[in-house]
């Protein structure tokens, strides 16, 4: 295969698509082809529909990534598209059918997640949730330097709490080749969660960030970068 894989990155809750800009850069050093997609964050079955909308427009061989939610997002996205031909789960969650990131988020001792949450309810029933401004950047951004994770706290985009809650359809990376990268000091997604579901997906490599936040994207753009690009050359 000649032509050069799109990469594709969605987002996961409580950041937006310009918390991918350091690995954009780094990517673009490389002539890649990079789309930061808008993740609605609203449910799981209808972020899907949007990635994959976004994907089934691309010509050529595309490289999915995600961070957080967008994990379980871009496994339901790919429904047997075979433009997609690899997948890099960042500080994400890759669930199995039938489970919820709330669950497994529990599953495992560490998160701290539910003590910062601010819920905001909605017309229709749902509920929005965000991260107390005040708490983000110990909870979600840590090694990053206060200055910006203010303004981070501030741009967030909250979780509807039927994406908490929604459960995943059979999984993609069942089928696809997946890298894994996830941070030691990780207060959304528990340590132990990322090495299990790493596991469990048997992916080609596992990257452990020590000292690092759940904001990897953010905070460790060079080795979320190098990460990606392993996965592109699989690919090329």
């Amino acid at each position: 295969m000649t032509t050069s894989p799109t990469v594709v990155l969605v987002h996961g809750a409580f950041a937006e698509s310009a918390s991918w800009n350091g690995v954009i850069t780094r990517l673009r050093e490389h002539d890649l082809s990079v789309i930061a997609a808008a993740n609605p964050l609203r449910s799981l079955s209808g972020d899907a529909d949007v990635v994959a909308g976004l994907v089934s427009s691309i010509d050529g061989p595309v490289v999915l990534v995600g961070h957080s939610y967008g994990g379980q997002v871009i496994s339901g996205a790919v429904r047997g598209d075979d433009r997609v031909k690899a997948m890099v789960f960042v500080a994400a969650f890759a669930p199995e059918a039938g489970e919820s990131i709330a669950e497994l988020s529990g599953r495992f001792p560490g998160s701290t997640l539910g003590e910062t949450l601010n819920a905001v309810a909605l017309p229709d029933g749902s509920t929005d949730l965000y991260i107390r401004q005040e708490r983000y950047h110990q909870q979600f951004a840590a090694d990053l330097p206060p200055e910006r994770a203010a303004l981070d706290a501030v741009a967030q985009r909250p979780l509807n709490d039927r994406a908490l809650n929604d459960k995943a359809d059979e999984p993609a990376w069942r089928d696809l080749p997946s890298w894994f990268i996830y941070p030691e000091l990780d207060f959304n997604i528990p340590l132990a969660a990322h090495r299990f579901m790493a596991e469990r997906a048997g992916a080609r490599e596992q990257v452990e960030i020590a000292g690092a936040s759940h904001a990897l994207p953010a905070s460790q753009s060079a080795a979320v970068a190098d990460v990606i690009l392993k996965a592109v050359r699989t690919v090329a």
